[in-house]
């Protein structure tokens, strides 16, 4: 018996001594947890793994993925068992078992091996599900409103706020019985509708998704050569985004009731500067499996029947009006009486391809209560939430007399919509908008009957769905406060899966603001299932003939902008390369970099200078096509200038991109012409007499590009002059903006650039703090949108250089991280950390009684080098750190995974 025991004990201390000191956690599929439709037949599969604590230099060195059509077969996985892997990677693993079919279940798990070779337990279960995948697996038609026609409305001819001439009719109500003949086991339903759409079941909304589905080129609209901003329409891609949602726990065995609501979107905008694909339109398919193996289908076609909606109006740059007395009791449940209703009738289906909402949607971001009710002198209420946001008001359990009519007023210094609404009279009354948006910090209510309480009203934020995954926090109070009102204005921007210029007046996905803006959003929320998607969009985008890329993606005729603009296309898949160390993004962005930079050489001279001047409807030269830098606080430097530096960075970008894909030829044929273009930049701008390029940021760009030696020290004299001239403040645009402060510092102006970002008088970051700004702005003065996130480019020197973390792209995805703190003496400490790829990664600095401590993390798989300001730092034990440079003013470590300390 005690030789059992004895057995025992060893078997349990081995088993404890042996276990993987790493396991794996936070599955994706396709860059989301658990998506509920996925259409990609190898699907990328990704987690990040944890260590114990206390554990350095810690590396997954295999993994073992299992996927299966149920939770439970997972032990002995019917469609893949990847075995034993020997490899590091733990992102972007494609799927790589059994063919995968329209409308299947996949459960999957990973385990993996730590650097000891130990393995760890699974990992808790995930899940996909597959859409369907094939154009003859849709069954059902588009259907829309007998009283609609196929065609957009009109636009207006005019730019004023004014509603146009020529209303929409009210939102479209659908619905469709059901019934369920035998017990569910599983039902799903595959769901879109344009411009926006709900679906509803059994009297609930199905999901909690807003403003669905996301933004995309729907199809062909031959007017577009015809707008102010005229294009060809001849765009990569088209495509119509479908969401699937699990709904067997709302369909009921016996009679059920399908309903939907339409909102016109951005499908039938009806703006002068925005132009519409048609009326409204729905699509759904429904697939009923039984517990006896059996299958029922329910799809939209001229069976259902339509009727209108208390949504009087709906348009997304006009507002929304409803009349609640029009509301029809159970409309949506089984045995409602529908004899009144029409026949649906069938719509043309759009251009684009049916395509897997494999993307965050829009949902309630945050809901902000009242911070003061204020009664007016003329009676009405003024409502403070206390922030600006993008949303709406919602109303909650109400009271007022039959046909009283209130006005919700959306009080911001750009004109979002009106909003109203018609009480019925009958108990307690609850409303928000569904398918527009509003831009507000305060509102007035208009008529409102009897006292406004604060627990009648509430504001809900909705934006695209996307998750904060960094922390900042410095000793400098402006510094944080500046990082929070731009973060606030970025998610405000973020709506259908992309990013706006701003959330009310233009509402369009401007792809120079999402270029320049890109990387600051990466250093402060997880970004990647967002880019993944806006940058397929850009790449839809490109005239698959001339290989230009428009000012906004998807296209809007009145995106104006210039040569930065449609270099997104080259930007953003290279810095979501580097962030997220995505090579597949590079491999699907390549050939339409080369296409662009194609399209730019067509404007490049005999000396290499670029100068787009593309032209209108008129033929003349149209400023919205050739736009150079943007908004700065005084003259903007030539647009020649920037045109050419961006013809450089693109073509730099390319020729990285193709030495990253094993395309060297390529790679030297580009790197040689962003080196042409760079002594051409010099050999034109540079003015020997003075020794500047300029200024308004045309010596920043040049030193962002590299100047000649035998000059550098010439330029640097002339920006820290023109900087004291200007005392201590930028005076740069958007694009000079994105770089100032970085070129700054890595030119050894370290305090120049902390003075600059530091300014509370204009131009500066902090003059809208002054001003009581909760959202940053369009320009450094008080003109212009009050929301706009495009000045956010110049806020990564807070991230990268200040807190001192940045991603390698030579070894991108954070997998190679460089620390590199640099305090300022006005301030205690600073911190940044952001969960990577790989896991938590991050940095703080403290000065403390006359020393300097900093803490950094390495997530499990990454190596990190740190620089630290002089040679005397010491570190908290000594394993896993390595000196591989030590001088008078720095000591240069290389260090594993895992925390550490180290103070002089």
């Amino acid at each position: 018996m005690n030789k059992l025991f004895l057995f025992l004990y060893l078997l349990f201390c081995f088993t404890f001594i042996s276990e993987a000191k790493i396991h794996p956690t936070q599955l994706t599929c396709e860059y989301l947890k658990n998506p509920s439709v996925v259409d990609v037949l190898q699907p990328r599969l990704a987690w990040i793994n944890v260590a114990d604590e206390g554990e350095r230099g810690q590396v997954q060195t295999a993994f073992q993925i299992r996927v299966a059509t149920t939770k439970n077969l997972l032990s002995n996985p019917d469609l893949w068992n990847s075995k034993k892997v020997e490899s590091m990677a733990s992102t972007r693993v494609q799927y790589d078992g059994d063919k995968l079919v329209s409308r299947q279940d996949c459960w999957w798990q990973v385990r993996v091996w730590d650097k000891n070779d130990e393995v760890s337990e699974w990992s808790e279960p995930a899940f996909w599900h597959i859409g369907l995948l094939n154009e003859s697996d849709w069954q059902a038609k588009w259907i829309g409103a007998p009283w609609q026609g196929e065609e957009a409305l009109p636009k207006p001819n005019s730019p004023a706020v004014a509603l146009p001439e020529q209303l929409p009719p009210p939102a479209p109500l659908f619905r469709k019985e059901f019934k369920a003949t035998k017990q569910v086991k599983r039902a799903v339903a595959y769901v879109t509708g344009l411009g926006y759409f709900e679906l509803y079941l059994n009297g609930e909304k199905v999901g909690d998704d807003v403003l669905v589905p996301n933004q995309t080129n729907y199809g062909k609209r031959p007017a577009l050569t015809q707008q102010y901003i005229p294009l060809d329409d001849n765009f990569r891609e088209y495509k119509v985004m479908y969401l699937a949602y699990d709904i067997s726990d709302q369909l009921n065995s016996g009679m059920n009731a399908f309903g939907a609501i339409l909102g016109n979107g951005f499908y039938n905008p009806a703006k002068h500067w925005a132009l519409g694909y048609g009326s409204p339109r729905f699509l759904l398919q429904v697939h009923v499996t039984y517990t006896d193996g059996t299958e029922d289908v329910l799809v939209s076609d001229e069976s259902w029947k339509a009727a209108k909606s208390p949504i009087l109006m709906d348009m997304v740059y006009y507002g929304e009006h409803y009349d609640a007395r029009l509301e029809q009791e159970g409309w949506c449940t089984a045995g409602f009486n529908d004899s009144a209703w029409e026949s649906a009738v069938s719509r043309k289906a759009p251009e684009g391809k049916l395509t897997a909402h494999t993307a965050h949607t829009d949902k309630v971001y945050e809901t902000l209560e009242p911070i003061r009710i204020e009664k007016m002198y003329n009676g009405n209420y003024k409502v403070d939430f206390g922030v600006e946001i993008s949303g709406w008001v919602r109303l909650k359990n109400v009271e007022g007399p039959e046909g009283h009519k209130i006005e919700i007023k959306y009080l911001s210094n750009t004109f979002s919509g009106d909003n109203s609404y018609i009480f019925k009279g009958v108990g307690k009354e609850n409303y928000a908008a569904r398918f527009n948006w509003f831009v507000f910090r305060e509102v007035e209510i208009v008529n409102w009957p009897g006292v406004l309480a604060p627990e009648n009203i509430c504001a809900e934020a909705i934006n695209t769905y996307i998750e904060e995954s960094a922390e900042f926090e410095t000793s400098n109070p402006l510094f944080n406060r500046v990082n929070k009102i731009w973060k606030r204005s970025q998610t405000d921007n973020m709506h259908g899966g992309i990013a706006s210029d701003c959330p009310h007046r233009e509402r369009s996905p401007y792809t120079g603001d999402g270029q320049v803006a890109c990387v600051t959003v990466m250093h402060n929320f997880d970004a990647q299932n967002f880019y993944y998607k806006w940058i397929q969009d850009i790449i839809g985008a490109q005239n698959v003939e001339t290989g230009y890329v428009p000012n906004g993606a998807p296209w809007q005729p009145g995106c104006g902008g210039g040569v930065a603009w449609g270099a997104a296309v080259n930007i953003m898949p290279w810095e979501f390369y580097v962030q997220y160390g995505a090579v597949d993004m590079l491999e699907k962005a390549y050939e339409p970099m080369t296409e662009y930079v194609r399209y730019m050489q067509n404007w490049v001279d005999d000396e290499g200078i670029m100068n787009s001047q593309r032209t209108g409807l008129d033929g003349k030269v149209l400023r919205w096509f050739n736009l150079g830098d943007w908004v700065a606080p005084g003259d903007l430097p030539p647009d020649s200038l920037v045109h050419t530096f961006y013809f450089w960075r693109c073509a730099d970008i390319t020729a990285k991109t193709a030495a990253v894909l094993g395309k060297n030829r390529k790679a030297r044929k580009y790197a040689k012409l962003a080196e042409s273009t760079k002594e051409a930049f010099h050999k034109r701008f540079f003015d020997a007499e003075k020794g500047t390029y300029g200024n308004s940021g045309a010596n920043i760009f040049a030193l962002k590009m590299g100047v000649p030696e035998a000059e550098y020290h010439r330029v640097i004299r002339a920006l820290k002059a023109n900087i004291e001239k200007n005392k201590g403040h930028l005076d740069t645009g958007i694009f000079g903006t994105q770089f100032f402060f970085e070129v700054l510092t890595e030119n050894g102006m370290h305090e120049l650039a902390y003075e600059a970002m530091n300014k509370k008088e204009e131009p500066g970051y902090g003059r809208w703090l002054t001003l009581g700004a909760t959202t940053s702005w369009e320009q450094w003065s008080t003109e212009g949108s009050h929301n706009h996130p495009m000045f956010g480019g110049g806020l990564v020197w807070l991230y990268r250089q200040l807190a001192g973390m940045q991603a390698d792209e030579n070894n991108p995805g954070y997998r190679h991280i460089i620390f590199h703190p640099q305090p300022v003496d006005e301030m205690e400490f600073a911190k940044y950390y952001n969960n990577t790829p790989y896991g938590k990664a991050g940095i703080k600095w403290q000065h403390d009684e006359g020393k300097l401590n900093v803490d950094i993390t390495v997530p499990v798989g990454c190596t990190a080098t740190v620089i630290l300001p002089g040679p005397d730092f010491v570190a908290d034990g000594n394993d896993k750190v390595k000196i591989v440079a030590k001088s008078q003013n720095e000591l240069v470590l290389e260090v594993g995974s895992g925390t550490y300390n180290f103070s002089n």
